[in-house]
This record gives C-alpha cells, sequence and structure tokens, in this order.
C-alpha cells in the first residue's frame, strides 16, 4: 500500500482538477449543448488550466525557480499561484462566464478564491496543501451539481469522500505535508465552494 499511495498524489495532482469537475459538469448537468460545445469546452480548459501551467512551469525550472512539478518548496510557490490566479480570472472573464456556464463558473471562482487565500498564506509561512485544496472543492462541487440538479449519485460522492483521505495518505507518506498542512488545505478548498452555493443552488 505504501509504494500505491503516491500514485494518487500524481493522479490528483491539482492540475487535473479544472478538468476533472468540468468532466463532472458535463456528466451530470445534463446533455443540454451540441457536442462540439462540449469538446471546444473541455479543450479551452485543458489549454489554460493544464497546458498552459505546464509550460510555464518548465519556464520556472529552467531558470531554477521550481524544482518539481510539486512545488515543495514554500518560496517556489508564490509565482506558479499568481499565473495560475491570472489564468483562472481570464478563464471566468473570458471562457467560462456566469451568464453560460453558472455552476461552473462558481467552481472556477471557488477555485480563484482558494488559490489566493494560498497565497496569501505563504507570507506567514503556511503550506497549505494544495491536493488538499483540490480534492475537497472537487467533492463539495460534485455534492452541489447533485443537490442542484436533483441526481442521486452517493457513490460517487462517497468514493470522492473516500479520495480526500487516500490523497491524505498520500502526501503524509511522501512527507511532503504535515497534518496540519492538509486540515488548512481541506478548509480552504471546501469552504470557498461551500459559500458559493448560495449563488448557484
Amino acid at each position: 500500500m505504501k509504494k500505491i499511495l503516491p500514485f494518487f498524489s500524481y493522479l490528483f495532482h491539482p492540475i487535473f482538477i479544472p478538468l476533472f469537475g468540468t468532466l463532472f459538469y458535463l456528466l451530470f448537468n445534463g446533455n443540454y449543448f451540441p457536442m462540439t460545445h462540449n469538446y471546444l469546452l473541455i479543450l479551452q480548459i485543458i489549454i489554460i488550466t493544464f497546458f498552459l501551467p505546464l509550460a510555464f512551469f518548465y519556464l520556472l525550472r529552467t531558470f531554477g525557480k521550481a524544482d518539481t512539478i510539486m512545488l515543495s518548496d514554500i518560496h517556489q510557490r508564490k509565482i506558479p499561484l499568481l499565473m495560475q490566479m491570472a489564468l483562472t480570472s481570464i478563464l471566468i472573464t473570458k471562457s467560462v462566464t456566469v451568464d453560460r456556464f453558472p455552476e461552473l463558473f462558481f467552481f472556477f471562482l471557488g477555485g480563484f478564491i482558494s488559490t489566493f487565500f494560498t497565497f496569501i498564506l505563504l507570507f506567514i509561512k503556511v503550506k497549505a496543501s494544495i491536493h488538499m485544496i483540490g480534492i475537497s472543492a472537487l467533492t463539495f462541487f460534485v455534492v452541489g451539481m447533485s443537490i442542484h440538479n436533483q441526481v442521486n449519485i452517493i457513490y460517487t460522492i462517497a468514493s470522492l469522500f473516500l479520495l480526500n483521505g487516500i490523497i491524505a495518505s498520500s502526501r503524509l507518506q511522501m512527507k511532503a505535508h504535515t497534518m496540519e498542512e492538509l486540515v488548512i488545505g481541506m478548509a480552504v478548498g471546501t469552504l470557498p465552494q461551500l459559500v458559493l452555493w448560495i449563488f448557484w443552488l
């Protein structure tokens, strides 16, 4: 089990969470859009939240500003987090807007807020777990989708809560975070999603 746990840290790396959230949105929100529309949305999400951050990471690595994609050093997190906020801002103002995709808009807005708080915490030397921020935000977005669309996806939700535990164990096993950092990460990921439920549930 100890050898398997690190795998979950890579499979559910925060860079994949926007795509996972989008796929859950399309899966549980009903088939309101043509398939070409869905493919275009997914393509935009992949470019803005995956390929651009990945390219930016390799640029930082080239200049010695980042060691690994896990960004374990607290001092190496500031620039990537600023970049993430900038890209998310572009996404929710130009593509995933509140009038076109309201539920998904608030998911990404919650992600922006979580990223902002994570950035602020760095100045008091607190390294919140970005893995826990991502998976907890995704979990409560899916819970919100279930309530909003009145669909019974209890097994999906239970699996996501189980993943929260597995990923937390993975981060502890890899000695990437303390228990306190994991709890802070879960709170930072969960609370914005819960508060924003007010606007779309």
